[in-house]
């Protein structure tokens, strides 16, 4: 009797508009407790911490929408919704955990490296860098993958050459952020295009249009800050050569991928087929390595290579070839690796519907780039401003695509600049140049979002919805 007593009252509510400080207190608390994280836990504030703050955060939220005149049963739909935009993204994040993880058994991905490293340039390196990061982030879609692995090693030749570490690093990340937001395969993209509504293929495609230019002019940039010199490659070479075999059969699975992706079909069918086909090329071209890393001698051999494709899937390959460079570059992926992001993403959508009912408005390249720093994390900076200015874009007429190239352009692109990004303090880890002797030099990052906000100016790319054409493929706004 209770509950149906309580019904009425819920139903009367009159929903009363959000004071100022209604909008930005959510915020704040955010704020506050994200600072709180980082100071008491650092590094791995990410790791779990963060996902805490921004529950409490959307708990103030859903207060607030509940004074406002919002029942809670609204409330929790709100959050229910929010976390539904996500789902597809989320499972694509799986895949492509599991794609990384058999990519890494299989080859795939140190024959990415061992062709990039022959085609560098001693002439223009700075140049060369930004594309292999370019072309290689493309293909697997992380640019902490490129970072972390080639990007080492490309530090390292700078180093030997005395060239400058810190326009090294500048190219690093300008390659290594072009392929995170162009590809298919990458996360920010999926989340981008998730939040906002948007699809895949139509995001991929309309941020090539504002990253293409940024990329050119920022290797024009690098180009003229080359210099001549002698590059030998020959150990890292003879390093790979001699725990690998290396052939071109290896790159298999990537024109799968690329294959699946023109022909449109779905992304995460496209992105868990390369998965398993690397796990099958790993079989064909690595099998004695399928067994060795499954650990199970009493199996028959087929039994081991099948256990030793589904753990890469499950949960990423660990090598053990005794060159550590090596190990490190082929050392990760998995379903599981991807666990603390979709934590990440189910927070933060959640949070992100309670304070639409809380009345949070500002620009967007503006919020975008405001969030990178002052929640210190690339995921929620993406989710928080697509999640808030949906709906405003539904209301103006503007198509979700332009949403998630905005939000793309913008808040993937300038968390490495921010020192205290999670994005920025990892990429100061791994290449070894603070925050703030690389941000001036990734002219990527830095142009992108003038280029997108130059295309708005313009009424380039403006893409409006209308009733006969689908969201992304309608006529540009124009004049």
């Amino acid at each position: 009797m209770a509950n149906h007593a309580s019904m009425p009252a819920e139903e009367k509510r009159e929903a009363r508009r959000p004071t100022l400080l209604d909008a930005l207190l959510p915020m704040i608390a955010l704020i506050a407790l994200l600072a709180l994280s980082y100071l008491l836990f650092g590094k791995d504030a990410s790791a779990g911490p963060n996902q805490v703050a921004l529950l409490f955060s959307g708990i103030i939220a859903a207060g607030i929408a509940y004074k406002n005149g919002m029942p809670w049963d609204g409330v929790r739909q709100a959050v229910v919704d929010g976390i539904a935009t996500g789902l597809a993204a989320i499972m694509i994040l799986l895949a492509v955990g599991a794609l990384i993880g058999t990519w890494a058994l299989s080859g795939t991905i140190v024959a990415m490296v061992y062709y990039g490293l022959q085609i560098l340039s001693p002439h223009y390196f700075y140049a060369t860098t930004a594309i292999i990061c370019a072309l290689v982030g493309f293909s697997i879609g992380s640019s902490w993958t490129v970072a972390g692995t080639i990007g080492i090693g490309l530090m390292g030749v700078a180093a030997s050459m005395n060239l400058s570490p810190e326009i090294t690093a500048g190219a690093v990340i300008s390659g290594a952020y072009f392929g995170d937001k162009a590809s298919p395969l990458s996360d920010t993209a999926n989340l981008a295009t998730a939040v906002t509504g948007s699809g895949i293929y139509e995001h991929i495609r309309e941020s090539l249009f504002t990253s293409v230019p940024a990329l050119l002019v920022a290797i024009l940039l690098f180009g003229m800050l080359g210099a001549p010199g002698d590059f030998d490659a020959t150990a890292m070479i003879s390093g790979i050569e001699s725990h690998f075999t290396v052939s071109l059969w290896a790159f298999t699975p990537l024109l799968l991928v690329l294959g699946l992706s023109i022909a449109r079909f779905p992304p995460f069918i496209t992105i868990f087929f390369g998965a398993l086909a690397g796990g099958l090329l790993a079989v064909v071209l690595e099998p004695a390595r399928v067994v060795a890393f499954a650990a199970a001698p009493e199996m028959p051999a087929a039994v081991a290579m099948l256990k030793g494709v589904w753990m890469a899937l499950a949960n990423g390959y660990v090598a053990h070839s005794g060159n550590e460079s090596l190990d490190v570059i082929l050392t990760r992926g998995g379903m599981s690796s991807m666990m603390n992001t979709v934590w990440l993403i189910i927070t933060a959508l959640s949070f992100g519907a309670t304070v639409e009912h809380a009345g949070l408005v500002a620009t967007v390249v503006a919020t975008c780039i405001g969030a990178n720093i002052v929640t210190s994390d690339q995921y929620i900076s993406i989710a928080l401003p697509g999640r808030l200015f949906k709906a405003e874009f539904a209301k103006r007429g503007l198509a979700p695509v332009l949403l998630s190239r905005v939000v793309g352009d913008s808040a993937t692109v300038t968390s490495p600049l921010i020192p205290w990004n999670s994005c920025g303090a990892y990429m100061a880890a791994a290449l070894g140049v603070s925050a703030t002797g690389f941000a001036m030099y990734c002219f990527f990052n830095i142009l992108n979002p003038l280029v997108t906000i130059l295309f708005a100016v313009s009424g380039l790319r403006v893409w409006r919805t209308t009733i006969d054409a689908p969201p992304g493929n309608a006529p540009p706004l124009q004049g």
